[in-house]
């Protein structure tokens, strides 16, 4: 009779690895891998104390002893999963469970002559119900004990009844008490038929088992959502993908109607952003197409390929982005026409950074665990962490040199523009710490049992979705700020006319010079408006309109205040006019 109940829980396909926490008075589960299919299946066979982990069709396969109960063979016995009651995500199957036990004989002809008589003890229940499970007894010493079989013992000492002989215990008021239904029963080896368990609610379900009459025993189980193959934890993220493709599909086609409207006028700089839009357009539908075949296929040969595929696009698209964030704040097309041999350095960066990239995914889709990889994560992890911790240094030095080298020129509408960025990039370092922190809190909370049973609907947002948000409104923002406007080239290459207090200092001594001659020489007036100081007048573009929004304002502002002075100008001149009449 076990003194506990373990269990293993499957794990998220492509961004985690090791065990989950297991419930209380449960120890905790080896890895199995990277398991991308709702319906889990799972091999459990026992043998004389032999641990074995392989894949067969992304089952996992684990072998164990089970007469002695020691080491990680205890961890064989229990698998949990989320599950979405009817009607959660559509579908026309009824969620379920299903359990089926193999019935092969055994190979040793010893065995052979009491394998009718062997049996498997089954657990189905939601794992909020798990303390209904077992009642509280004593052992041989008189110490306080959980008994959770019924056996000859527990009959013995009125734990349970003869007809609950081979099964688990549960409390006598579970099935008023349980918030789903708990199943316990004795399934026989030899002809043995599936267990079937509807699911009626969304919860984390688990299926315990014992070999209570059987020396070793292999079964099946299946969790069946009604909506497809993908598990539950990560079924939010198929919507999620579809919003977000849409959304950068919108995206590239405003971009696109500015870019065909101002084709004549584009910077080299407007040519990368277009080119990242069409690139995450592409990644978008493909991961959002991932997720739909696997949904519809599970997992197989293709769906695989998919994958890599997908962990090759997420690289090349961090690359590409932190590629055109260090250019953009370097000033590339808009305060320098070229960066020389720094461009090379700067593609250099960025496809070795991708070069890290696709071997960081590729090991973590072929490492089952940290544990067992030892020193080699640290060969994948390392040059992957250089290359981006360059891209950061790189960047921020950029900018503030960039933002320092305007102001010191006087360029107000550029530093503006920049200066937007700083605060885009400072918004999202605060708010990527801000999760960071929340996501402390949350996960130093791994250990409780609670934590995977209770987090398992909205991890995939906590470690993916919210990433994926900050990235969409930092690059809509950069492409706002630099989107193709009238005369791009035009105001990009020119320097605006600095406007500083020692010009209207000049203009005003040059005033008082005017008026100590008036006694001296009559006052001549001309029919022309007069002449504005060149300080005076905002720096436009051939046709009236600058680049980029963030001189808009200003340039409407200069222009009426310009006509408001010419106006005034001309009724003095026309007054002036009339008395010399």
């Amino acid at each position: 009779m076990p003194d506990r109940m373990i269990r293993i829980t499957r794990q998220r396909q492509r961004h985690l690895s090791g065990s989950l926490p297991a419930p209380a008075g449960w120890s905790e589960n080896p890895p199995l891998g990277r398991i991308s299919l709702s319906s889990l299946f799972f091999l459990i066979s026992y043998h004389d104390e032999v641990l074995e982990f392989s894949n067969i069709n992304s089952p996992a396969v684990i072998r164990g002893a089970s007469q002695s109960c020691r080491h990680n063979t205890d961890d064989d016995r229990q698998r949990c999963s989320g599950m979405y009651g009817p009607g959660a995500w559509g579908g026309k199957v009824a969620p379920y469970i299903l359990v089926k036990f193999a019935g092969d004989k055994p190979e040793n002809p010893e065995e052979e002559k009491d394998f009718d008589d062997w049996a498997v003890s089954l657990l189905i229940f939601e794992y909020k119900d798990e303390h209904l499970i077992g009642v509280e007894g004593r052992d041989e010493k008189g110490e306080v004990t959980p008994i959770v079989t019924c056996s000859d013992e527990a009959i013995k000492n009125k734990y349970c009844k003869q007809s609950q002989l081979g099964q688990f215990i549960l409390d006598p008021k579970a099935n008023k008490t349980a918030q789903t239904q708990m199943l316990t029963t004795t399934v026989k080896l030899k002809g043995g038929q599936p267990i079937k368990y509807d699911v009626k609610k969304t919860g984390f379900y688990c299926v315990a088992t014992w070999g209570y009459a059987a020396r070793h025993y292999s079964g099946v189980v299946e969790f069946r959502n009604a909506y497809g193959e993908l598990p539950a934890s990560q079924i939010p993220k198929l919507p999620f993908y579809g919003g977000i493709t849409i959304l950068y599909a919108l995206i590239g086609v405003f971009w696109g109607f500015l870019y065909v409207q101002h084709r004549r006028d584009i910077l080299p700089v407007q040519n990368y952003i277009t080119a990242i839009i069409i690139f995450l357009i592409i990644e978008m539908l493909m991961t959002w197409g991932f997720y739909d075949y696997m949904n519809i296929h599970g997992s197989n040969i293709v769906a695989k390929v998919f994958m890599v595929i997908v962990a090759i696009l997420n690289a090349g698209r961090n690359s590409f982005s932190f590629f055109l964030l260090l250019i953009v704040c370097m000033g590339y097309g808009v305060v320098k026409p070229s960066l020389g041999s720094l461009m090379w350095y700067c593609r250099a960066l960025a496809l070795a950074h991708f070069i890290f990239g696709v071997i960081y995914s590729v090991a973590s889709l072929a490492i089952v665990s940290p544990e067992t990889a030892g020193p080699l994560v640290l060969f994948v992890i390392l040059p992957l962490a250089a290359t981006l911790t360059a891209f950061y240094v790189w960047t921020l030095n950029a900018l503030n040199l960039t933002m320092k080298e305007l102001l010191d020129r006087k360029q107000n509408v550029k530093a503006l523009m920049y200066r937007r960025l700083w605060w885009v990039l400072l918004g999202s370092i605060i708010v990527i710490f801000g999760f960071f922190f929340i996501n402390s809190l949350t996960f130093a909370g791994t250990g409780s049992p609670d934590f995977v049973p209770t987090h398992w609907q909205t991890r995939w947002f906590v470690l993916d979705g919210w990433l994926n948000l900050v990235y969409l409104v930092d690059l809509s923002v950069i492409a706002f700020l630099w989107r193709p406007t009238l005369n791009n080239r035009r105001f990009a290459m020119s320097d605006e006319i600095a406007q500083d207090d020692d010009g209207f200092e000049i203009a005003s001594l040059a005033g008082s010079d005017e008026e100590e001659h008036i006694g001296n020489e009559a006052p001549q007036h001309t029919h022309q408006p007069l002449p504005k100081d060149s300080f005076d007048q905002p720096r436009h573009s051939g046709e009236g309109e600058a680049i980029f929004s963030v001189g808009d304002d200003l340039d409407k502002w200069s222009d009426d205040e310009s006509r408001s002075s010419e106006d005034g100008e001309s009724k003095k001149l026309a007054k002036g006019k009339g008395k010399d009449k």
